[in-house]
């Protein structure tokens, strides 16, 4: 697959100072399509592995295994919903090879991930 919605990056300076983001801009246009209450179709994958980055980065700095071990469990549960369910967001399912099983709105691919989350959360 290649689309920015699944590219991250992470910046660590010399003086250890890290940055994750999502590597690509903003969706203006459909933040405003969100506060008139219409369904997007935006693909927060980017958005959650920079999250998690950083969430894995504060954890080895503060030796929490558990905060290290949810990050990691949270990028799985992204990709058990891409990978194995075949649940994707329009912007992905459009280069996604094979084909998708259900193309979902930003909220319902956020909602397959939490499945996915809480299963293997324990």
């Amino acid at each position: 697959m290649g689309s920015l919605a699944l590219m991250t990056s992470a910046l660590f300076s010399p003086e250890g100072h890290f940055l994750s983001e999502a590597a690509h801009g903003t969706v203006q246009k459909h933040y405003y399509k969100h506060l008139r209450g219409e369904k997007t179709s935006t693909n927060p994958t980017a958005t959650i592995f920079a999250w998690a980055a950083a969430l894995r980065r504060r954890g080895e700095l503060d030796g929490s295994k558990e905060l290290v071990k949810f990050a990691g469990k949270l990028e799985n549960a992204v990709k058990l919903t891409i990978e194995r369910d075949r649940i994707m967001t329009a912007d992905v399912a459009k280069v996604s090879e094979p084909p998708i099983n259900h193309i979902a709105s930003t909220m319902e691919f956020i909602e397959a991930v939490k499945r996915n989350l809480e299963k293997i959360r324990h």
